[in-house]
């Protein structure tokens, strides 16, 4: 993991931080999530995407029930300290519709995936 002073992170006033998730190995950026300062800490000692569930109101391990995990492979921190980047490898879909990225486009009525 890179060096990043992570006592810079500036939580929102939810005490969350926007978290994009990018495949290590092509770049594409396949979702965005959020993390609380918990959340952060895991996913830091665990290399594991781990994530606030904003839904749920609870940690959420990313894959612990579909089974499409994400090893964090490095984390940074942005300039300002209010958004964070996951450079993962991704098993399996990243996208709860199935789809490879939350980015990719969704058929619309009569068209085919």
């Amino acid at each position: 993991m890179t060096s990043t002073d992570w006592g810079r992170v500036n939580f929102g006033s939810d005490g969350l931080v926007p978290v994009v998730a990018q495949d290590a190995i092509t770049g594409r950026v396949l979702m965005v999530a959020y993390a609380n300062a918990e959340a952060l800490a895991l996913a830091l000692a665990t290399h594991q995407g781990v994530y606030w569930s904003r839904s749920r109101q609870e940690i959420w391990i990313k894959g612990a029930t579909s089974g499409h995990t994400q090893k964090l492979v490095e984390a940074l921190l942005d300039c300002d300290g209010d958004a964070v980047l996951y450079r993962v490898e991704q098993t399996g879909p990243a996208c709860h519709t199935g789809a490879q990225s939350c980015f990719d486009p969704t058929p619309t009525d009569g068209e085919a995936a």
